[in-house]
């Protein structure tokens, strides 16, 4: 099995560049900044759940890569973010969960070890 290097063959080809830019367009701002209060024009169009669809090519499940193209192309699952916050916060969350608890201490990270039951 071959492993997916370029970007273009994990879906983000022309059509992707042109939506990108739709997207950005009518969405300027990134969201994760808006949520303290700041005003940052974002740079980045980003999957909110990850599509995965490399690795779905990769797998040659037809199933699966079906699943992954349309949740690639869902708007649903896009947001905008600046180029900062995609990097680091972003990608801290997609490796390790979402940071942070309730107000009742619960941990927000639903495979936290005190969220087992």
């Amino acid at each position: 099995m071959t492993k997916l290097t370029s970007s273009a063959a994990k879906g983000y080809d022309n059509r992707w560049k042109k939506a990108r830019i739709v997207w950005l367009q009518a969405n300027p701002f990134c969201v994760e900044c808006r949520k303290v209060g700041l005003v940052v024009p974002a740079t980045v169009v980003d999957h909110v759940k990850p599509h995965r669809l490399g690795q779905a090519i990769e797998s040659g499940d037809p199933d699966r890569i079906t699943a992954a193209r349309r949740l690639f192309w869902d708007r649903t699952n896009w947001q905008s973010l600046c180029k900062p916050c995609h990097d680091s916060y972003k990608q801290r969350v997609e490796k390790s969960g979402e940071p942070g608890c309730s107000l009742d201490g619960i941990p927000h990270n639903a495979s936290h070890h005190w969220n087992r039951t």
